[in-house]
């Protein structure tokens, strides 16, 4: 008896033999197949993730062991997240779909305990973790070591170029994002399509140099100018640290905000983009907010003769993001408000900020307390 996936699998096969047009992404072939699905409510939400799956793309591409592997790990994945009534659609679909036969868990039928059935075990979770960290392994570990690469490069220019000219790095760096912003608006408009790293492309190998490219392009032009704005008032010091310094600084805070993002995304959204100073200005002004609370002592920034509290970016900044997150990427977005915000840089980089200024001072009371027990003794 043929099931629904299945019938499903073989159609989306036939499309792909025939090189149906208008197929080249997940958004386009999960609204071909829901549109297939009629009346057949309970699948189309499944069938829609699993059709946004960039592993999904990749199997139908793929030959050989290549596909192989594609298709058991995307099975692993959906294993982790469907009760065994929805699951065993999805694999007839992908089994039909790329022609590779899955290897099915082992677990309770279908007359288990339904409730206990939808709930991933741990170990599932894990391996769905673990499935996540490695698809974006590529390019993290490419945007690391650039970030590495940046560091000495922009030590270099600093040493032979800037220093020379009185240049300190936080205003090279502000600079050097309003330059490339700029030319985005002019001759290289297709930097602000190509460059910000996309949900469908975050794990997948060919796609890994937009890690590197992403934190210095803004798909939202007035978005590069407040966060240029910002970095500038923020970074400005009597003791600026030098550019290599601030340059790997801006690069890892980043790349961490981008990756615990796109875990969260992975889970929760479809369509996302990250690009941008979002993740490093959140976290620089959590490290300012949660400093000024934790130490109780206000924390001003200087914009001539007004002083700016850094509750008062914290909270103007914020409201504009939530702007910027919270509504729908487009129609075919069905995730949740929630699900937006906690896929953002901007909430990654508030999270670290706030967490670096606990730590901060945690180690000036372990430092007091030490200091205080040895003028005891």
């Amino acid at each position: 008896m043929s099931s629904k996936g299945r019938e499903l699998g073989l159609q989306l096969r036939a499309w792909h033999k025939a090189g149906t047009p208008g197929l080249s992404n997940g958004r386009a072939i999960a609204n071909r197949l829901v549109d297939l699905l009629g009346a057949e409510e309970r699948l189309k939400g499944p069938v829609r993730d699993l059709a946004d799956q960039p592993l999904l793309l990749r199997a139908l591409q793929e030959s050989g062991a290549g596909r192989s592997t594609s298709v058991q790990l995307l099975a692993e994945q959906l294993g982790s997240t469907y009760a065994p009534a929805v699951l065993e659609e999805l694999l007839d679909l992908l089994e039909a779909a790329t022609g590779v036969t899955i290897t099915r868990p082992q677990g309770p039928g279908p007359s288990a305990d339904s409730s206990a059935a939808q709930r991933p075990e741990p170990q599932s979770a894990g391996r769905a973790m673990g499935h996540s960290l490695r698809a974006m392994g590529p390019g993290a570990a490419l945007a690391a070591g650039a970030a590495l690469v940046l560091r000495w490069l922009s030590g270099e220019l600093d040493r032979w170029l800037f220093r020379s000219w009185g240049w300190q790095g936080w205003l090279v760096l502000a600079l050097t994002l309003a330059l490339l912003q700029a030319l985005s608006l002019g001759p290289l408009k297709w930097t602000r399509r190509q460059w910000p790293l996309e949900q469908a492309d975050a794990s997948e190998p060919r796609q890994a140099w937009r890690w590197i490219t992403a934190p210095w392009i803004h798909h939202n032009p007035l978005e590069a100018v407040l966060n240029v704005a910002l970095l500038l008032l923020l970074l400005r010091a009597p003791s600026p640290l030098p550019l290599a310094d601030v340059v790997l600084r801006y690069t890892l805070t980043s790349l961490a905000t981008t990756a615990l993002a796109l875990l969260v995304a992975e889970r929760r959204t479809s369509e996302r983009r990250w690009d941008g100073a979002a993740g490093a200005v959140s976290a620089l002004i959590g490290l300012a907010a949660g400093s000024s609370l934790l130490y109780w002592r206000a924390l001003s920034f200087n914009l001539g003769p007004i002083e700016i509290p850094s509750w008062v970016l914290l909270l103007v900044y914020g409201a504009l993001q939530l702007g910027w997150q919270l509504p729908r990427q487009s129609e075919d977005d069905d995730s949740l408000p929630l699900d937006r915000l906690l896929s953002s840089q901007w909430w990654w980089g508030l999270a670290l900020g706030v967490a670096w200024a606990l730590v901060n001072r945690l180690d000036t009371l372990l430092d007091l307390a030490l200091k205080a027990r040895g003028a005891g003794g």
